[in-house]
């Protein structure tokens, strides 16, 4: 029996071809996009679930107030991990992490690697890194030890076995302890070399609670309480031994905060090694992957529906011949459990063809084989069998329950007060879609304001180039055959890129009204800082070369001045107009003079506003190059640039970077997710108007006679196109009325993450309200045309 379900479903799909192609295709694509946006949940949702011990698994952040203003981080200072673990029972180990880049040789390879993390001994017994070689009790006790992922072993060692050779990393020569596989894809800390943590050298030797680069993990005897756990901490850190240690007075406070591993990634909103993720984005794709699958859904529901009307004889025939209710309602679910499996198999092809696409996007690399894991066959599987119920239960329930008599003598009728059900799912679709179309562009016009907003400076075609060690001790010479280049324009150098300034600290400032302290963001620069940057001052100058002679070290610094330069934002926290802080008197690392004012220009991410920030004469603190070079000869002034850093490094590998690749870098999840709804909302268009388009055609076969006497009694063609157009464009407009206040809204709400944004107005609906009228007329138009068209005596002779 149930083989002649399925027979007679297949010859009903050969006898209408057109409306079993549109929901064949409309609901591959549908699971296509469940299946693959599913793929992409499921990876997030399982950062960081390798570890075995992650439930008990904690990152320290920090929350701190000075002068009125309270700040966040996801670094510690070096004190945190070792005071708290000799205070707290319930911290089992701790371990500070920091990833850094260096030279790595062995023989005559030598090659620039920038994921060396350094990390306290007992990393590996906290995480779940997979050892190949090597204890994980012993395989970090010595700071000459070091382990390397597989990778680096292969690249480094080829088929030797790496235990206990030596190779040479940030200038120390080290034996190689273990090797540990690669890091999974779906974990925050991914390195290839780690180390002891007490390798960065002296600035980390010595326990203090500020100075807070360091990424600082517990691991707990269990994973409860931590919330109590937390206020322990916090209970501790405000006795006044703790705050006289912190130098913490009056109304400031330090306290820190344990969030759990497993919530790092998508909830929390301090990034640490690598950009988190974010769980509103998660939901949202969620809805997204099920609002396609619910237009796919109502394709057919109401393709189904309409063309119940040409199968009144064969309901009613099986009715007479003994058909029960249950018969006939399992031969339709039938049909469209057979179309389901059909388009779910195409939608396993289509998933194929787009994953490199879908990769690119995700900025993933989801390979062919976890398509056809069990966890994506059964996802697929439950979404074609919800699918099968979703789109062919009404039909089936409505075919079903038909009085044979009266489909004998009256033939079937849909019911719902003429047509509202197929009505409401017209409606639906495209306000499903309208919403997605105005999203998507609110979402771009944000993107395009972030790449053009007026940031300060100028990040075009500056070249940044790292600073090893052993560079900075012959560093002015580098900088002056940089300089000396054809294409070069300035050459400067800084700690830090001014995409995102992550060097946190405090000034005390002395004024009228006494010493106070200000937090603040510090950067170390170089000379002409400023003018390779493109940055403008408000008062004051630049720093010079003759500014050195301040920092004046001898009998014992005595007469050591630092020279600084400060933002607008600075001055105006201070007190002071820009005109005003020239020759003023601040403290940060020594007190010194404020030669000059900069304007404010954005050092982070378009999320936050511009802070304090202050700049000093520190060349030793120098990590990037940053050259600017002319857009004449790109290429050529690359090449040059190239030839010198061969001839001056040794054969150290020449890496660059350009500075606004930086700054795109801090934006990459929004960009993905406006490309993501690009595609939803261009999908769901296409499958609204599929289904429109085929709805058309069948109104048209229903309307044939009808269109012929029009034209019989002298209806013109757009007479004819405006008769079958209005309806249709009557419910899209429902639609967008329907939809526009929504995404009004919810654009409102997402753009209240910038700090920096674009006003969303009415205007920006104008164009997708025209596109969605004008693909709507387009889609119905192509059949009115036909129809207008067609020879009315011949439509009268055949109906």
């Amino acid at each position: 029996m149930i083989k002649n379900y399925f027979k007679i479903a297949l010859r009903n799909l050969r006898k209408n071809k057109l409306y079993a192609s549109i929901n064949i295709f409309g609901l591959a694509i549908g699971l296509a996009s469940c299946m693959l946006i599913g793929l992409y949940i499921v990876k997030e949702l399982s950062y960081d679930k390798f570890n075995d011990k992650a439930n008990r698994i904690v990152r320290v952040t920090m929350e701190y107030k000075m002068s009125n203003e309270i700040n966040y981080a996801a670094t510690t200072g070096t004190k945190v991990g070792p005071e708290f673990a000799r205070t707290f029972p319930k911290i089992e180990e701790y371990t500070r992490t920091f990833i850094s880049t260096s030279n790595v040789e062995y023989g005559n390879k030598l090659f620039n690697e920038d994921r060396i993390l350094f990390a306290d001994p007992s990393f590996f017994n906290i995480f779940s890194f997979n050892l190949l070689q090597g204890n994980a009790e012993t395989i970090l006790d010595a700071p000459n030890k070091i382990v390397l992922t597989e990778s680096m072993a292969k690249k480094y060692f080829g088929d030797e076995n790496p235990i206990n050779k030596t190779i040479t990393v940030i200038g120390k020569e080290m034996i190689v302890s273990g090797v540990s596989q690669d890091c999974p894809k779906n974990s925050q800390i991914k390195f290839d070399f780690v180390t002891q943590f007490l390798n960065l050298g002296n600035k980390v030797k010595r326990e203090q609670w500020w100075s807070a680069n360091w990424i600082t993990y517990f691991l707990l005897n269990t994973g409860d309480d931590i919330t109590q756990f937390e206020q322990q901490i916090n209970t501790y850190m405000q006795t006044d031994a703790i705050r006289s240690q912190a130098g913490l007075e009056g109304e400031s406070y330090l306290n820190y905060h344990m969030q759990p591993l497993l919530d790092v990634h998508l909830k929390s909103d301090l990034a640490g090694f690598e950009p988190n993720g974010n769980m509103t984005y998660i939901y949202i794709f969620i809805i997204i992957s099920l609002l396609i699958l619910l237009i796919a859904s109502a394709n057919y529901t109401n393709l189904a529906t309409a063309q119940s009307t040409s199968r009144s004889g064969e309901i009613g025939m099986r009715k007479v011949m003994g058909a029960s209710k249950r018969q006939v309602f399992i031969q339709f679910i039938s049909e469209s459990t057979t179309i389901t499996f059909i388009a779910a198999v195409l939608a396993l092809l289509l998933c194929v063809l787009v994953l490199p696409y879908f990769n690119s996007i995700t900025g993933k690399a989801f390979t062919k084989l976890e398509l056809l894991q069990p966890i994506s066959m059964l996802l697929l599987f439950l979404f074609s069998v919800i699918v099968s119920f979703l789109a062919g239960l009404y039909p089936a329930l409505v075919l079903s329950g038909t009085n044979v008599m009266s489909v004998l003598k009256k033939g079937f009728r849909s019911p719902g007060g003429n047509g509202i059900l197929k009505k409401s799912l017209i409606v639906g679709q495209f306000s499903i879609s309208v919403f997605l179309i105005i999203y998507t562009m609110v979402i771009l016009q944000q993107m395009d304001f972030i790449q053009n907003k007026n940031l300060g400076y100028n990040k075009d075609h500056v070249v940044v180039l790292p600073i090893s060690r052993t560079m900075l001790e012959n560093f002015e010479t580098f900088k002056y055959g940089l300089e000396q280049i054809s294409g070069v324009q300035s050459v400067t150098a800084s700690y830090e890129t001014p995409k995102f300034v992550k060097w946190g600290d405090g000034v005390n400032v002395v004024d009228e009204n006494g010493e106070h302290t200000i937090d603040i963001n510090a950067m170390p620069v170089d000379l002409n800082f400023v003018n390779t940057l493109g940055m403008k001052m408000v008062a004051g100058r630049d720093f010079i070369q003759s500014d050195f002679a301040l920092m004046d070290t001898t009998n014992n610094s005595v007469n050591y001045k630092q020279p600084y330069l400060i933002n607008e934002t600075l001055a105006k926290q201070i007190g002071w107009s820009p005109e005003e802080a020239i020759g003023r008197t601040i403290e940060n690392r020594a007190s010194g003079p404020v030669l000059g004012v900069v304007k404010d220009f954005n050092f982070s991410s378009l999320h936050e506003p511009v802070g304090p920030l202050l700049m000093f004469l520190g060349r030793n603190f120098s990590r990037n190059y940053m050259v600017r070079i002319s857009d004449l000869d790109v290429q050529g002034t690359l090449g040059n640039l190239e030839t010198l850093w061969n001839e001056r490094t040794n054969g150290r590998p020449f890496n660059y970077h350009f500075l606004d690749e930086d700054y795109d870098a801090l934006y990459q999840t929004e960009k993905r997710s406006a490309i993501l709804f690009s595609v939803a909302a261009g999908l769901a268009i296409i499958l609204a108007c599929l289904g429109l388009f085929g709805l058309a055609a069948f109104s048209i076969v229903q309307r044939t006679k009808e269109i012929g006497i029009r034209k019989v009694l002298g209806a013109n063609l757009s007479n004819i196109i405006l008769l079958i157009s209005k309806n249709f464009l009557v419910l899209v407009t429902i639609a967008i009325i329907i939809a526009s206040p929504f995404a009004f809204f919810a654009t409102k709400k997402w753009l209240q993450n910038f700090a920096y944004r674009i006003e969303p107005e009415w205007s920006v609906f104008f164009i997708p309200v025209i596109v969605t009228l004008l693909v709507t007329f387009l889609t119905v138009g192509y059949h009115s045309i036909r129809a207008a068209m067609a020879n009315p005596i011949k439509s009268l002779r055949t109906e």
